[in-house]
């Protein structure tokens, strides 16, 4: 059974010297219900809606194995929120997700896999220190990006909710890891 192990909101904006001047990527896990509504969580933050952002970006996942993956590669404890998702998810690949499919999370709401996560230098900014230099190309090349979705159907989630995939995307609808990798 798939599920959510942490949902997570910006605990602080950041100075960034990207063109924002702010990031929101510093996202913690957050006990208790969280709204989702048109733009993705209530008490969270979408500092560059052109690239990370917007109802079509609405909410990111990541998956657990994946993050677990980094974990060892960097050698260090890599906690929800750290990859700036909002979901955390255990059970389900996130990068094997197809364009157009349908989850439901909880008892109410009903997420719309979109596309891949695209690495940015905010993103190389916040992992900083030693692993910067190329991260950007060494996270893309491992395909293991997670997913952005769009929000179909609002209410609450919450950790330990269940993640079911509900509708199948259209046929021949290529997965997260495709579009890329394309």
């Amino acid at each position: 059974m798939a599920s959510i192990l942490a949902v997570c909101v910006v605990h602080a904006l950041r100075p960034d010297p990207g063109p924002v001047g702010v990031t929101a990527i510093d996202k913690r896990a957050v006990t208790g219900p969280v709204r989702v509504g048109r733009y993705g969580l209530r008490a969270d933050v979408q500092a560059d809606r052109k690239f990370h952002g917007g109802e079509d970006q609405a909410v990111y996942v990541y998956g657990e194995d994946d993050a677990a993956h980094w974990a060892r590669e960097l050698g260090r404890d890599l906690p929800p929120g750290w990859f700036g998702e909002n979901l955390r998810v255990a059970g389900l690949d996130p990068n094997e997700a197809r364009i157009g499919e349908r989850w439901r999370v909880g008892a109410d709401v009903v997420l719309q896999v979109t596309g891949p996560r695209t690495p940015c230098a905010t993103f190389a900014r916040w992992v900083g220190g030693d692993d910067e230099r190329g991260w950007v190309r060494r996270f893309r090349d491992e395909a293991r990006v997670g997913a952005y979705l769009r929000v179909v159907h609002r209410g609450s989630v919450r950790a330990g909710d269940e993640v079911v995939v509900e509708q199948a995307a259209p046929a021949g609808a290529p997965t997260v890891r495709e579009v890329l990798l394309a």
